[in-house]
């Protein structure tokens, strides 16, 4: 194993990012540094792409801010930068990237919700 594979290990290993997929709802907390003050800033919105690749993967999250003006903003996934993500709401969806819904407003741009078990073990041990 070279020097940047190892690199990439320690880098992949980070428990702050909860298993995320197209069309989830989720809550980013930023760390945002302005001047000598630090501070974390939260961006809530809908995964609409999401990219696999070792250390360089990254994920788009679009949300309606106002006067209905769409806004996205791509983190990497693995940054120091984030203090965390939260995942709110599973959505049911039939691709891999949602750009086909920055067309959509309103009721059109409603995605189904998807069930997710939380402890599939304790469900097993009380059959």
């Amino acid at each position: 194993m070279n020097l940047v594979e190892s690199l990439e290990k320690s880098l992949i290993k980070n428990d702050k990012i909860p298993q995320l997929s197209s069309g989830d709802t989720v809550r980013v907390h930023q760390r945002i540094v302005e001047g000598d003050k630090e501070r974390i800033q939260v961006f809530q919105g809908t995964i609409i792409r999401l990219r696999r690749g070792g250390a360089n993967a990254n994920f788009t999250v679009r949300r309606i801010a106002t006067n209905n003006v769409g806004v996205e903003r791509t983190y990497l996934l693995f940054s120091p930068r984030i203090e965390r993500v939260e995942v709110l709401r599973h959505a049911k969806v039939r691709r891999a990237q949602l750009y086909y819904f920055r067309d959509l407003q309103g009721k059109s741009a409603r995605l189904k919700e998807r069930r997710v078990d939380a402890k599939p073990a304790a469900k097993a041990a009380t059959a």
